[in-house]
């Protein structure tokens, strides 16, 4: 069973592969973009360990040959010094501008490495090959690329497209559970602001989902990608609806600071518990029933995910200071913070008239509960 979800940028147009099997096609499907029957390959420790030997022979089938830099795992490898160790191994490898770098790994490699293809030579093609469920629904799609910087989350990057996105769905059966959950966070968000037809059947077939059933998990991530590509198709460089794709991401983002970056906090979890208060603020600002907030926790919590500031480890800073943190975040425009709240589920918008006290009760409240 594969799905491909096509992307309509003009002048960058790409398909989204999705299915199991696909690293053993992958030279198949990477060689028409060749002038030269070579790639390089960036990847991680952990991915290389399982899966780097079968890309090599997919690739190797088609008769492409390829060299590969394999990086540490980890949130602080999409920093300053792995971003100049990748570019400069993609000079010491010849790189040329007819050439195609593969982005092999979850959401920090593919964010990383596109970067670093956007910057080599001005730019050169970049094929994602996303081995994480974060990645394959997100991250993977839609051309933003970046670092993380002491200030804070993706504030250093640039949007460059992928030539293809290869999102093989075998490979999510070799992710511990708490990753795959992670990745979860983000497919939720989908449902949530924009669908709640695929938020009733997330209910439904989650637990599946979860537990390796193949085409429970290719429909998911079809469903995701077509949803962010709508979005992306429509504003490519976040001036307005795109924002939408950040449902959780404010909230998200200022925990995400606050933690460290670390494994205190994955990314997804972060999403699923910024999205549980992005709805409990909306439901205090009368935006949407007190019933909306109540079945998202329930859903996430269901699944077995954080949902509660309580729910994570060690102590966070007080309210003041984690509202002070999102002040950072890239959703600020001309000195006001945006959210993204809803008026149900599936229905999301952007606003900056969210006054600071709804948010600090909100994250009071949360914080009295650790």
């Amino acid at each position: 069973m594969t799905e491909t979800v096509h992307i309509d940028l003009p002048g960058r147009a790409y398909d989204v592969v999705i299915g199991p099997g696909l690293l053993a096609q992958a030279g198949t499907r990477i060689a028409p973009f060749l002038k030269r029957p070579r790639v390089v390959v960036v990847t991680e420790e952990n991915v290389a360990a399982l899966h780097l030997g079968a890309l090599k022979s997919g690739l190797s089938a088609s008769g492409i040959t390829s060299d590969a830099l394999v990086l540490p795992p980890g949130e602080s490898t999409k920093s300053w010094p792995f971003l100049e160790q990748t570019v400069e191994w993609l000079l010491s490898q010849k790189v040329e501008r007819g050439d195609v770098v593969v982005a092999f790994g979850g959401g920090v490699i593919g964010d990383l490495v596109g970067f670093a293809a956007a910057t080599v030579r001005r730019g050169v093609r970049f094929v994602q090959i996303p081995t994480s469920l974060l990645a394959q629904v997100d991250s993977s799609v839609g051309g933003k690329t970046g670092i993380n910087s002491p200030s804070g989350k993706n504030l250093i990057g640039a949007f460059h497209q992928p030539t293809l996105v290869l999102a093989d769905t075998e490979l999510l059966g070799t992710l511990k559970a708490r990753d795959f959950l992670s990745g979860y966070g983000e497919v939720v968000k989908y449902g949530l602001l924009g669908d709640a037809n695929f938020f009733d059947w997330l209910e439904k077939q989650g637990p599946a989902l979860a537990n390796g059933d193949m085409d429970a998990r290719v429909n998911a991530v079809k469903r995701s990608v077509e949803m962010k590509a709508c979005i992306v198709e429509r504003d490519e460089t976040e001036q307005g609806e795109r924002a939408l794709l950040n449902l959780g991401h404010t909230f998200c983002h200022a925990l995400e600071a606050a933690t460290g970056y670390g494994d205190r906090l994955l990314h997804g979890e972060g999403v699923a518990i910024g999205c549980a208060l992005a709805f409990e603020v909306s439901a205090r600002l009368g935006l949407c029933s007190q019933e909306d907030p109540s079945r998202v926790r329930a859903h996430l919590k269901g699944m077995g995910m954080k949902t509660d500031l309580a729910d994570i480890e060690g102590a966070l800073p007080g309210a003041d200071a984690l509202l002070a943190l999102m002040g950072q975040d890239k959703k600020v425009v001309d000195g006001q913070l945006r959210f993204i709240l809803a008026r149900g589920i599936g229905d999301a918008f952007v606003t900056a008239d969210v006054p600071a006290d709804t948010v600090l009760s909100v994250l009071r409240d949360g914080l009295m509960v650790r």
